[in-house]
């Protein structure tokens, strides 16, 4: 148990939100044993770096396992946590590499941080990695019309954002490749709230108001416009959540999900037992979620195709 609360305090997010602001909660002693994972590219990849976009604060950058064997491939988008303040694409990349190796081209997005630059900054930057990874398919073998994202915490929040606001154009920024669309055909929430108006109505969230400037009081509007349940329409992609069994509650979830369900969208929750809220970072959960999600983005992106 000693060990397990060391491990959650070095990789747990910060809270995105004021009401998962509370300490996540720690697996039981008699749970299952963590394992802290490690980068290690799998054989038969390669890893890429693309610049997406050069800012004076930060330089947005893609990092792609790229299959060494010819074909067209499915290609994930993940967007990394750290409640919009803190860079943790390292921590990402053990889940990216075991989904590369189940037939994608997995890639992160280094995006903007709160610290660095105001919403909307994040979302535009996860909008033009997408446009960016088309940009360059033929030479990343990804085929352009089999893409879809996920994240976790404060990704899964960006990850929600990305699949709900698909197609809007007031979402997409500045950045370039403008003549490529950021769509993604589907998407997996982790262990994110969805409505950022509701889960900080009644308190101030300092995680919030570095990302947005301002609190929820002085700007709910700024709040509901990045909530991704205020954009859930038709032709929205399938959209599933992931969440950990001792992680707190996720505000707007459910209530997404019933938007989702009643337009006919494709949706579920998947809870991990003993799960804390970064599950996707250590095993046994890290291995659960790979294999939730590359069920779910194989019936929704497809296998590789030879060429």
């Amino acid at each position: 148990m000693k060990h397990l609360s060391l491990l959650l305090l070095l990789l747990a997010a910060p809270s995105l939100l004021a009401a998962d602001a509370r300490p996540a909660a720690k697996p039981a002693g008699n749970g299952p044993k963590w394992k802290k994972l490690l980068p290690a590219t799998p054989e038969g990849f390669d890893l890429r770096t693309l610049e997406v976009e050069k800012h004076p604060e930060h330089t947005v950058e893609l990092y792609v396992y790229m299959p060494r064997a010819e074909g067209l491939w499915p290609c994930i988008l993940d967007i990394h946590g750290g409640g919009w303040k803190a860079r943790q694409v390292e921590a990402d990349k053990p889940m990216m590499e075991r989904l590369a190796q189940r037939g994608f081209v997995t890639a992160l997005v280094s995006y903007r941080l709160s610290t660095e630059a105001k919403y909307p900054a994040a979302i535009h930057d996860c909008k033009a990695a997408l446009r960016c990874l088309r940009a360059h398919a033929v030479e990343l073998k990804i085929d352009p019309e089999r893409i879809g994202c996920m994240g976790g915490s404060a990704g899964g929040h960006l990850s929600g954002l990305t699949a709900m606001t698909s197609g809007l154009p007031e979402f997409e920024g500045d950045g370039p490749f403008k003549e490529y669309p950021s769509t993604v055909k589907a998407a997996i929430v982790m262990a994110a709230t969805q409505d950022l108006v509701a889960s900080n109505r009644d308190k101030t969230s300092e995680g919030a108001v570095l990302f947005f400037g301002s609190s929820a009081q002085e700007k709910p509007e700024l709040y509901r416009s990045a909530s991704p349940i205020t954009h859930v329409r038709a032709g929205v992609p399938p959209t599933i959540f992931i969440e950990g069994e001792k992680d707190t509650l996720k505000i707007g979830r459910a209530e997404m999900m019933e938007r989702l369900k009643a337009l006919g969208i494709e949706t579920s929750v998947h809870t991990l037992k003993d799960a804390p809220h970064p599950f996707w970072m250590s095993d046994p959960w890290c291995a659960q979620t790979v294999e939730i999600a590359a069920a779910f983005f194989k019936r929704h992106l497809g296998e590789p195709v030879q060429r």
